[in-house]
């Protein structure tokens, strides 16, 4: 798995896809998931498949940073939401 072919390219927009759905939602923790199960399914490949510690650190680096990345940019979709909501009951109280 992984062998950066044509699949691997889906099965891996689908991963970053979910994980910006699930940041997106009013729960935090939600977004929290799919970059714990990486740690988690990294550290099992790394203890049972003797991988290089280098290997295992830079690509537990890399995809930790991209999924902590659509995690934020959920995050900040979540709070403009928000604050256009908040926006909007301000106006009708105005009126």
């Amino acid at each position: 798995m992984f062998g950066f072919g044509f699949f691997d390219a889906f099965i891996a927009a689908g991963v970053f896809g979910l994980q910006y759905f699930l940041s997106s939602r009013n729960s935090v923790y939600l977004g929290g998931l799919i970059p714990l199960l990486f740690v988690v399914w990294r550290t099992w490949t790394f203890v049972n498949e003797n991988e290089k510690l280098l290997h295992y650190v830079l690509i537990l680096s890399v995809g930790l940073a991209f999924l902590i990345g659509g995690w934020h940019e959920g995050r900040n979709v979540v709070r403009e939401k928000r604050k256009q909501e908040l926006n909007k009951m301000k106006s009708y109280d105005m009126k």
